[in-house]
């Protein structure tokens, strides 16, 4: 998943219509200004009655990795199976930042922040099954190894 250049934002599928994207105007404040607003790697946004989740910081290719239950964001590898490789690896040598609370009432679908929630269901996205309640969502820049960075986005169910 890649954007346009801005950050990528997931929104519960519920709501998806509710995310209005950017408007092209410079005097209206739209949800794409609201998610460039977003410092750092993580940030969570009201979208109708939810909230998504921005990936700020820079708009690298994103993937979400199930079995990890991880967005990687790719910063610099040799190719994508080197950055795929190193994941694991990623996870255990990461400095995590504190980590959000994000009550996700299902599955997600992660998009770039400029279309809206409409137009993102035919432009390139990624659905990603999540089971509903609340999550744990930390991030974190690692280097591997000396030809890899990655942006780590990891999300752990919570009890509730």
């Amino acid at each position: 998943m890649e954007s346009l250049g801005g950050p990528l934002i997931v929104v519960p599928e519920v709501v998806l219509e509710a995310w209005s994207g950017s408007a092209g105007n410079d005097d209206v404040v739209d949800d794409y200004d609201r998610a460039c607003a977003v410092e750092g790697y993580i940030g969570l946004l009201q979208v109708g009655s939810a909230e998504g989740l921005v990936l700020g910081d820079e708009p690298a290719s994103t993937a979400y990795l199930p079995a990890q239950g991880v967005f990687v964001r790719w910063s610099a590898a040799e190719s994508e199976e080197a950055m795929l490789a190193s994941v694991d690896a990623a996870m255990r040598a990461a400095s995590w930042e504190s980590a959000l609370t994000w009550q996700v009432p299902g599955p997600v679908v992660l998009f770039d922040s400029a279309w809206t929630g409409e137009e993102s269901r035919q432009q390139d996205h990624v659905r990603v099954d999540l089971e509903a309640g609340p999550y744990a969502v930390r991030a974190a820049y690692a280097e591997p190894d000396l030809q890899t960075g990655l942006t780590l986005v990891a999300l752990r169910r919570l009890p509730g």
